[in-house]
């Protein structure tokens, strides 16, 4: 008899954790498979500065752009991506028809380039070093990244393209870019401080009609 009790206590011990084991493994995979929390923020992001001078990150064709107090009109964008990283180039005009392009992109802080075209430029990329416009810039970066582009670039609406990039001292910069099988542009860039950027959505153009 004593023996018969103490079987039934010993199942029953066996039975209770049993199932103290399947009730950790339920809840455990509840707390795996829960919603996950929101990935942080980026903390380089000025929201302040996007608030009262709207977001480069946002531009779009239609899209006004004033620049040192000179107001540009965005008539086209290029969205690039090489690797995990990313960055894009509008096509700006303003009033007398004069086309630059700015750059945006997060290394991490936001940095905004104005670029200046160089079409009568023979010099080509490759040496640490160059010489343009009195200045000697030095090798910064190369690479090839997809991309896909609005009307209004002239360009195809995706291919590749290839850069180099150069800089200066003072930050002023130098380079080279060649979309598809087309050759070398050049351009000459400055770098641009946030409070020389001021940006008017205008809507979306295509829905504008």
């Amino acid at each position: 008899m004593n023996g018969t009790v103490a079987y039934l206590l010993v199942t029953l011990g066996c039975l209770v954790g049993a199932a103290g084991v399947v009730i950790a493994v339920v809840a455990l995979r509840k707390a795996r498979t829960g919603p996950r929390p929101p990935a942080p923020g980026d903390p380089f992001h000025d929201r302040d500065a996007d608030a009262l001078r709207g977001d480069p990150r946002r531009l779009k064709p239609g899209d006004i752009v004033e620049i040192r107090q000179v107001p540009y009109t965005v008539r086209g964008s290029v969205h690039l991506v090489e690797g995990g990283w990313s960055w894009a180039e509008h096509l700006l005009d303003d009033a007398g028809g004069v086309k630059r392009w700015l750059s945006v992109e997060t290394d991490p802080d936001l940095e905004l380039v104005l670029w200046t075209g160089e079409p009568s430029a023979t010099v080509t990329p490759g040496a640490p070093t160059l010489d343009f416009a009195g200045r000697r810039y030095s090798w910064d970066e190369s690479g090839q990244a997809r991309y896909t582009a609005t009307e209004g670039t002239g360009l195809d609406p995706r291919g590749t393209m290839r850069y180099h990039d150069y800089q200066a001292p003072g930050g002023a910069r130098l380079s080279f870019e060649a979309y598809g099988e087309a050759g070398w542009e050049v351009a000459l860039g400055e770098k641009l401080h946030r409070a020389e950027v001021m940006i008017y959505p205008q809507g979306d153009p295509e829905q504008a009609g």
